[in-house]
């Protein structure tokens, strides 16, 4: 199993989700965080703003499901837009356990 951490633009988070929700991966949590990234913040005038609001989603998927799931997020979370930076970051790691609360089984 794995955990898929995409930090994505607000304004695109929603239309990620129902892309999600019908390729059949509708168990997603959703974060409202902020952050920058490499180009350290926007600067506007002498302002720099460097917490830019971003949403960040996480799931858990069985291993053959990951580059489904990173094909619909980076699809879906892409501006276009020509040097484009703050479209976001996708990041993976190893899940090694997953139990329900309510039942106390070990599934996903």
């Amino acid at each position: 199993m794995l955990m898929i951490k995409a930090i994505v633009r607000p304004e695109k988070a929603n239309q990620i989700l129902i892309e999600l929700n019908d390729a059949g991966f509708p168990a997603v949590t959703k974060i409202d965080v902020v952050g920058r990234g490499k180009q350290k913040g926007v600067m506007i005038g002498d302002v720099v703003y460097d917490e830019i609001p971003k949403e960040l989603l996480l799931m858990v998927v069985n291993d053959e499901d990951k580059e489904d799931v990173i094909s619909v997020i980076t699809k879906t979370a892409k501006t276009g837009e020509k040097g484009a930076f703050g479209d976001g970051k996708i990041f993976i790691t190893p899940v090694e356990e997953v139990y329900t609360i309510s039942s106390g089984k070990k599934e996903l």
